[in-house]
């Protein structure tokens, strides 16, 4: 038997389906501090600025989130996203005040899954295991760091912690009031 050799293959991309692919990009770009290279109207791809596989979007209509942690007929998450912190409560701050929602259960004391505007679970953690129950999220904890970090803009400390209908954050509008 004669093999042909192995072509090269580069990872270039993780493509997330989305009912907006602009609006999740953004969020993700938000984030991340990654810039876009390529934009389309249902077509994002970003790229880390130093360079490696990038993140891309594109608008699927008929998306429909993940539930997490799903009991058997859910919709199943195809894959989450993993993003190594230093500081796991400020970059939870961070998400949130960028759009993210804690999710309630959360199976780790040093990792934390949240949700993104889309409902795509996704996960921070830092690399030192500690033993131990994973602690509940604190609303009232998360409120304050995001506000301390979106100060005026984004997202509102009611809209960051509260369920909206169907147990989801609320999105809300900047507040340009002074």
């Amino acid at each position: 038997m004669t093999t042909a050799p192995r072509p090269t293959l580069t990872l270039s991309s993780t493509v997330l389906d989305a009912p907006d692919a602009v609006e999740l990009a953004g969020f993700y770009r938000r984030l991340l501090g990654w810039e876009p290279v390529q934009e389309e109207p249902d077509w994002v791809k970003l790229l880390p600025p130093g360079g490696g596989s990038g993140l891309s979007f594109q608008t699927a209509k008929p998306y429909v989130p993940p539930v997490w942690p799903a009991a058997l007929g859910d919709q199943l998450m195809m894959l989450h996203l993993d993003f190594e912190v230093t500081d796991l409560e400020a970059a939870v701050a961070h998400a949130v005040a960028e759009g993210a929602r804690p999710a309630e259960f959360q199976p780790q004391h040093d990792v934390r899954v949240l949700f993104d505007p889309a409902g795509h679970p996704f996960c921070l953690f830092v690399s030192d295991r500690m033993p131990g129950e994973p602690p509940a999220i604190s609303p009232e904890w998360v409120a304050e760091q995001a506000r301390e970090i979106a100060g005026q803009d984004r997202v509102t400390v009611q809209d960051a912690v509260a369920p909206g209908p169907g147990g989801t954050a609320r999105q809300s509008e900047p507040d340009t009031a002074s």
